[in-house]
C-alpha cells in the first residue's frame, strides 16, 4: 500500500501527522485551526466516549447540555477564569450577514446585526453552567449536582496540530455541586482515578496521578488534579484533568443554599473534562512504522478476515467458511470486517488494516481450508501463526486479551526506562534535553524557579506526584530546600 512513510526516529513529528492522515483518521479542514474527524477516527471516539460515558453513570452522574454562546458578562463574573481563558476567546459580536452592495455576490456583516451583548463562544463552560446551578439550587435537599455533558468547546489556537490542540475539539466537561468541601474533594479525586483506570485499562496507557502546580493550575480552581502519560518521543501528555473549584464559582454567582440547620451557605464545585487529545495519546503511545496500533478495547474492528484466492470457484468456498467465523466471532461480542473486496490483492489489503491497527488479522485460503487452519498475525508483535479452524472462538478473544495487556506493558515498561531522578542541575538538563524523558527533581515550591526552569529547558512541572518521593532535598536549579520531588518534562 503507497503511503507517505517516515519513520518515528527521523521525525517524530511528521511520522504523527502522516500516520494521522495515512490511517484516515482526520485531516485539516477549510477553517484554519480546525480538524475534519474522519469516520474511522471517529469510530475510535465513539468507542472512548461510550466507555467514559459507561463509567460517569456507573459514579452516578447524568448527562445534559449548555449553550454554546456565553454572554461575555457571565463569563467575566469568576475573573481568574476570565482572565485565563481570554486570550483565546472567539467572540461573536453580530447575527446577521447581508449583500455587499460593492461586491457582487459577496457578503459582508450588517451593522444593524450588532448584538446589545458580545457572546464569548464557549472555552469552557463553568460561567453558564453556574449561573443555570443557580435556578436549581435553594436547599440541601438539591444537592448534590452530578452533571457531565459532551460538547465541542473552542479555543483559538494559532499552532495546531491534529487531536493535540485545535482551535475546535470534543470533548466531556463534568460539572458538580456540592454541600461540603469534602464531599467535593471526594468528587474531583474520584474523577481522576476514573480518568486513570480509563487510560491503564482501557488505552493500555500507564499514567502518573498528581495535583498540578499553582503556575499550571486551571484559571478559577483552587486545586487541579491531573494524569500525565509519556509518549514515544519522551514527551508529556496531559490525558484529564479534575479540578477542585472550591466556592469560587458559588461566589461569582451567588449560588447559595439552606443547610439543615436553616444556614445559608455557599456551594462546594468540580469540574473535570478529557478531549479528543486522547487520540492523540492513542497514536503517540501504541503506534509504529507501519501504521495505527490499538488497544482491542477501543479498535472500532476486532479482527478483520482476508481471502486469498486464484478463481471465483475458490473465492466463494474461502467466503462461505469466512462468513462462518465472522459469525462465530460476532456472537462472542467481537466486531468482525469481511475485506471482500475484489479491487485489491490480499497484499494491499494486508498493508492497508495493519496501518489502521486492526488488532487481529486472518488470513484464509483455499489450502488452510484442506488444513483445518487459518493465518493469525497480530497487530501489536507482527507474529503470525497458524490456528485450528475449531479453535478460533477460543483463539481469538484470549489473543486480544493477550494484546491489550501486552500494549500496557509495553507502554509502561518504556515510561520506566525513560524515567530519571535528577540530583542536579547538569542531570536534570541531560535528561529533558538530550535522554528525552521524565524527570523527577527537587523543586523548591516558587512560582519564580519553575518559570526560570521552563525559560532554560521548556521543561514544565507535570504534576506533583500522590505517591511522590518526600525526602527532603534541595532544588536543582536554584538550590533552596526542596521537600520532595516533583514531576518535570517537556510536554504536548
Amino acid at each position: 500500500m503507497a503511503f507517505d512513510k517516515v519513520k518515528r526516529s527521523e521525525n517524530y513529528s511528521e511520522w504523527y501527522n502522516n500516520l494521522v492522515k495515512n490511517a484516515d483518521l482526520a485531516e485539516h479542514s477549510a477553517v484554519k485551526g480546525c480538524m475534519v474527524i474522519k469516520p474511522y477516527g471517529y469510530a475510535i471516539w465513539e468507542k472512548i466516549q461510550q466507555q467514559l460515558d459507561k463509567m460517569f453513570k456507573e459514579t452516578g452522574h447524568s448527562n445534559a447540555y449548555f449553550p454554546l454562546f456565553v454572554p461575555k458578562s457571565l463569563f467575566e463574573k469568576e475573573e481568574k477564569n476570565a482572565e485565563g481563558f481570554a486570550k483565546e476567546c472567539a467572540v461573536v459580536t453580530h447575527y446577521r450577514l447581508k449583500a455587499n452592495p460593492d461586491k457582487p455576490g459577496a457578503l459582508m456583516v450588517d451593522p444593524d446585526s450588532k448584538l446589545e451583548e458580545e457572546l464569548v463562544v464557549r472555552p469552557t463552560s463553568e460561567a453558564i453552567i453556574w449561573n443555570t446551578y443557580k435556578n436549581w439550587i435553594q436547599s440541601y435537599r438539591d444537592l448534590p449536582i452530578l452533571v457531565n455533558q459532551w460538547a465541542n468547546v473552542v479555543r483559538w489556537e494559532m499552532r495546531t496540530r491534529l487531536f493535540l490542540r485545535t482551535a475546535e475539539f470534543l470533548w466531556q466537561e463534568g460539572h458538580t455541586a456540592h454541600a461540603t468541601k469534602e464531599e467535593a474533594l471526594e468528587e474531583t479525586k474520584k474523577m481522576l482515578d476514573v480518568y486513570a483506570t480509563f487510560a491503564e485499562e482501557f488505552m493500555a496507557v500507564p499514567v502518573i496521578r498528581g495535583v498540578k502546580s499553582e503556575n499550571e493550575r486551571f484559571a478559577g480552581a483552587d486545586d487541579t488534579y491531573c494524569i500525565e502519560g509519556m509518549m514515544q518521543d519522551g514527551k508529556a501528555l496531559q490525558m484529564g484533568t479534575s479540578h477542585f473549584l472550591g466556592q469560587n464559582f458559588a461566589k461569582a454567582f451567588d449560588v447559595k443554599f439552606q443547610t439543615k440547620e436553616g444556614k445559608l451557605e455557599y456551594v462546594w464545585a468540580t469540574s473535570w473534562g478529557v478531549s479528543t487529545r486522547l487520540m492523540g495519546a492513542l497514536i503517540m503511545v501504541h503506534s509504529d512504522d507501519e501504521g495505527l496500533v490499538l488497544p482491542p478495547k477501543l479498535a472500532p474492528i476486532h479482527v478483520v478476515i482476508v481471502p486469498v484466492y486464484k478463481n471465483d470457484e475458490e473465492f466463494e468456498r474461502v467466503s462461505a467458511k469466512a462468513l462462518e467465523i465472522k459469525k462465530t466471532l460476532e456472537t462472542l461480542g467481537l466486531s468482525v470486517k469481511f475485506d471482500n473486496r475484489d479491487t485489491y490483492k490480499p497484499g494491499y489489503k494486508f498493508a492497508e488494516w495493519e496501518l489502521k491497527g486492526v488488532p487481529v488479522r486472518i488470513a484464509l485460503g483455499p489450502r488452510d481450508l484442506d488444513n483445518g487452519v487459518a493465518e493469525i498475525a497480530r497487530r501489536d508483535e507482527k507474529t503470525k501463526t497458524s490456528v485450528s479452524l475449531d479453535s478460533l472462538h477460543e483463539y481469538v478473544p484470549n489473543l486480544l486479551n493477550e494484546i491489550q495487556i501486552n500494549l500496557f506493558e509495553k507502554a509502561n515498561a518504556f515510561q520506566k526506562l525513560k524515567t530519571w531522578n535528577a540530583n542536579n542541575w547538569e542531570e536534570f538538563t541531560e535528561i529533558v534535553e538530550k535522554r528525552e524523558g521524565f524527570a523527577f527533581a527537587h523543586w523548591d515550591g516558587t512560582a519564580e524557579t519553575e518559570e526560570k526552569i521552563k525559560e532554560l529547558t521548556k521543561a514544565t512541572i507535570r504534576c506533583i506526584p500522590f505517591d511522590r518521593d518526600e525526602t527532603p532535598g534541595t532544588d536543582v536549579l536554584s538550590g533552596k530546600p526542596s521537600i520532595g520531588r516533583v514531576l518535570f518534562a517537556k510536554a504536548y
